[in-house]
């Protein structure tokens, strides 16, 4: 072989080289550490960490492949949702995803570095979790439910269907730092109103039973149920017992419109984890939370139970039905 031959060989091998090299480097594996504020059993938990999971997929992360994933369930207990987010703190993920105000409310404490991402988050300028919408500063941004100045729409939307009630019972989470807010929003429209509303505990079977049960011992009242995971896990139970006792009831989940109850109002909750996976894998990709802007939702659902509506004797008027986007009849 001619010199001038051999030398050319010898370069375009060590080109080839560090590239071959390259091509067999392990893809780098990201590492994502999940606290959702449900119970592990809880078939809208499922859904929502399914959504994640899948979105992330189409996005070219794959469990067992380039991504890992842990999960804590918090069950919306604020002392075990700090247990479970310094769990998953000391394993050191790129990136925890919290499912929840909870969730997150349990996860800001432990670092101002390390990227969060939430989901179906309540208010969290107010919380205090971010600095603006736009501008969200530091290690936190995702997506947010609603102001709480919108579940006033609540107390307007059992109005319009039962004018006669005088007398709201408000369900909700004592335990949950959104609860306050939901219920001094709710408060402040029904005054408006002329009508009078009740908080209701509502972190166990027993006490929901209790409290519709006792409300129910007077004339023109009706339920606005505020979100939170208990309002999930006894779902079954609140629609049953507002049949029951002919209480006109306002949802915040699609779900329970769909399994009896009278109205529902509200985001899609599970559009929010596939949304939350889109932040999740720029984040991943080298993005700063800080310059991601919190998210709010575009549209809110309105589904009518008319059968439910005629077994309470109810009359819906054709504009309200008319403004649904889903009647079940």
């Amino acid at each position: 072989m001619r010199r001038r031959e051999f030398i050319a060989l010898l370069g375009s091998s060590a080109v080839m080289w560090p590239l071959a090299l390259g091509a067999q480097q392990p893809e780098r594996t990201g590492r994502i550490g999940i606290l959702m504020n449900r119970a592990e059993s809880d078939p809208e938990g499922q859904s929502r960490l399914s959504t994640f999971k899948q979105a992330m997929e189409l996005l070219g992360w794959s469990e067992g492949r380039n991504l890992q994933i842990n999960v804590r369930w918090g069950e919306d207990d604020i002392e075990l949702e700090r247990k479970l987010a310094a769990e998953l703190f000391a394993l050191s993920p790129d990136v925890i995803l919290a499912g929840g105000t909870v969730s997150m409310t349990a996860l800001q404490p432990l670092t101002r570095t390390l990227p969060i991402v939430f989901a179906v988050v309540a208010d969290p300028v107010g919380a205090g979790f971010v600095k603006s919408l736009g501008r969200p500063g530091g290690n936190v941004t995702g997506f947010s439910l609603y102001e709480y100045g919108l579940s006033g729409k609540w107390v307007e939307l059992l109005k319009q269907v039962a004018p006669n009630v005088t007398r709201m019972a408000v369900l909700r989470d004592f335990t949950n730092p959104a609860g306050l807010a939901y219920f001094g929003a709710i408060r402040a429209t029904a005054q408006s109103l002329g009508v009078e509303v009740s908080p209701v505990a509502m972190q166990s079977a027993d006490e929901i039973e209790k409290g519709i049960e006792e409300f129910a011992l007077t004339t023109n009242g009706g339920l606005i149920i505020t979100p939170n995971s208990a309002a999930s896990i006894h779902r079954a139970l609140i629609v049953d017992l507002a049949f029951r006792y002919k209480l006109p009831a306002v949802y915040p989940f699609s779900y329970m419109a769909a399994g009896g109850g009278l109205i529902s109002y509200g985001p899609d909750f599970v559009e929010q984890f596939r949304n939350a996976a889109g932040y999740v894998d720029r984040v991943l990709r080298g993005e700063k939370p800080a310059d991601l802007p919190v998210q709010q939702p575009t549209r809110y659902r309105l589904v009518i139970n008319l059968k439910t509506a005629k077994a309470l004797s109810l009359n819906v008027s054709d504009a309200l039905i008319g403004l649904a986007d889903e009647v079940i009849e």
